[in-house]
């Protein structure tokens, strides 16, 4: 969303510390070529999964972000409704993360600035990472979806033909930014 005083949508990214940090950096990495202002939120957790999961270093990822929010800082912009975004993308999201989301407690920035995202009616996108799941998690993901919010689990598409792993993380985080109308040419379309 943009406004007469910031003409540049913002976007907001939470990188929680469950498995698959690669898709919030690949969202960071396409946002990059898309006239979007990203606003990054990640977790201690989310770094540490970086360094297991990855060879990306926190500053280089820091960098990817137009702005940086500590996990802590909850008085950042990105607390406050009148801080006008498209929404945010939580990716990946960890059961912990959707936990709070779904019972309106927020410990961090992270959950805090989901929380706000709901309220305002705009879009909030989970990329939930976990298997298998049990009845909490089933109700927390439906809880949030009740509450506006979208579902967007990590699922590959196989109609694409992915051959490596980054096709398969490609086409996820592109299916993402689609329900934002952002398209960074990383989704094979059906029939295309």
């Amino acid at each position: 969303m943009s406004s007469p005083d910031h003409p540049q949508p913002r976007l907001i990214i939470g990188i929680s510390g469950a498995s698959g940090v690669i898709y919030g950096v690949r969202l960071l990495q396409a946002l990059k070529g898309l006239p979007v202002e990203t606003h990054l939120v990640i977790t201690k957790t989310g770094e540490v999964t970086l360094a297991h999961e990855t060879d990306f270093k926190v500053k280089d990822v820091k960098a990817l972000a137009d702005v940086v929010h500590s996990p802590t800082d909850l008085a950042a912009s990105i607390s406050s409704g009148s801080f006008r975004t498209l929404g945010m993308v939580i990716a990946p999201c960890s059961m912990r993360s959707l936990g709070e989301i779904a019972t309106g407690i927020s410990t961090s920035l992270l959950t805090r600035a989901a929380d706000v995202v709901l309220k305002e009616r705009r879009k909030l996108v989970l990329m939930v990472r976990e298997t298998p799941l049990h009845a909490v998690h089933l109700r927390n993901m439906v809880t949030v979806a009740e509450l506006g919010a979208i579902v967007a689990p990590a699922m590959p598409a196989f109609y694409s033909r992915p051959t490596t792993v980054d096709d398969i993380v490609n086409h996820s985080v592109g299916r993402v930014l689609d329900l934002f109308d952002l398209d960074a040419g990383m989704v094979k379309r059906w029939g295309g």
